[in-house]
């Protein structure tokens, strides 16, 4: 197995192939529409879902998963997949309820912003609720600093939001800052290149890659915003070692099982908390709140606690409308049974 050490293999997913199938291990790379391309020591082949898979998994694989599969000519057939040990995942874009796993075994997140229309510390504490609650150590990526007016500012109001969180300024297209990033992209480490389109992902991966791997196209000059030049995901193997892997940016970005991640995006509000009269304290108006203590003290923005509560909200929303959705499925399936019972009864 060594020679899939490279791609992240590793004793986590070493230990879970006792008690599966005797099959190859392949990584995905690519995953669209049920069309897959596995990579393993031997090279890269195109895949598919067996039936059997299609028909019982509950989560199709995603990039980055590890698979179990059987050749059949040249296409490699699906058959399990491996446990993760970390996933980035989101509300699926629109108005249904669904989890959308954006990648798996992710090791660092670069969650990357730009200094132009696209500077939003507000958004961030977004991305880093999704990747704190998903297992994934984020590193803040602020693009293009080559037009920045303010540098060392803009990194100030980033620090505000994302207390402790590694923050590097750089610039994709001159090249500026790059070796503040090569820590994170070591032998057998996967990155995640996350951000909205135009912060310049596909050519910091064409930077980081040595070579044109991405499309690039320019951004429009009033609003900063870019076309999707890359319109799926995709893994890649960096020349040094390391994964690296280019997401479409993300115009929607609905939280998903983030009660875990909000903890950690807002430590400031959370250690704050602690001192609260009541345990379940909404940090809204109730006797005791240290949260609202520290506000008026001016120890702790009012920004800061309006987008906890924001998120919050956003999050018990979302979980109520997961339940719902759990419990029509199941009265549904209960209906179905009964009208098997009474065919049955009719029959006899």
């Amino acid at each position: 197995m060594n020679n899939l050490e490279r791609f992240g293999w590793g004793p986590f997913f070493q230990d879970q192939l006792p008690s599966l199938p005797p099959l190859p291990v392949g990584r995905v790379l690519f995953a669209c529409r049920e069309q897959y391309r596995i990579i393993d020591a031997h090279g890269e082949y195109p895949g598919a879902l067996s039936g059997k898979l299609r028909q019982e998994a509950l989560d199709f694989p995603a990039v980055g998963d590890w698979v179990l599969y059987r050749r059949e000519g040249e296409l490699s057939i699906i058959e399990a997949v491996l446990r993760r040990k970390s996933q980035f995942s989101r509300k699926e874009a629109g108005r249904r309820y669904s989890e959308q796993v954006v990648a798996a075994n992710i090791d660092t997140i670069f969650l990357i912003s730009a200094f132009n229309q696209d500077f939003n510390p507000r958004r961030m504490e977004r991305y880093l609720v999704l990747a704190w609650e998903n297992g994934a150590e984020p590193v803040i990526i602020l693009n293009k600093a080559d037009i920045s007016h303010d540098l060392a500012d803009a990194i100030k109001r980033m620090e505000h939001v994302a207390p402790g969180v590694p923050i590097h300024a750089l610039s994709a297209l001159n090249g500026s800052g790059l070796e503040s990033l090569q820590p994170y992209l070591t032998w057998g480490k996967t990155v995640a290149l996350l951000g909205s389109s135009g912060v310049g992902k596909s050519t910091l991966a064409n930077r980081l890659f040595g070579k044109d791997i991405q499309e690039v196209h320019e951004i429009r000059e009033h609003d900063g915003r870019g076309r999707h030049t890359t319109t799926s995901r995709e893994l890649f193997l960096l020349p040094a070692g390391g994964m690296l892997l280019d997401t479409p940016g993300m115009r929607e970005l609905g939280l998903w099982n983030g009660e875990m991640g909000l903890a950690e995006a807002f430590q400031d509000v959370a250690e704050l908390a602690r001192a609260c009269r009541f345990r379940n304290c909404s940090h809204d108006g109730e006797p005791g709140c240290a949260v609202l203590c520290a506000v008026e003290a001016k120890r702790l923005a009012p920004e800061r606690l309006q987008d906890y509560r924001k998120l919050q909200r956003e999050l018990s929303f979302q979980e109520r409308q997961v339940d719902q959705n759990a419990r029509r499925r199941h009265e549904e399936w209960l209906k179905g049974i009964q009208r098997e019972i009474r065919r049955i009864e009719k029959e006899r």
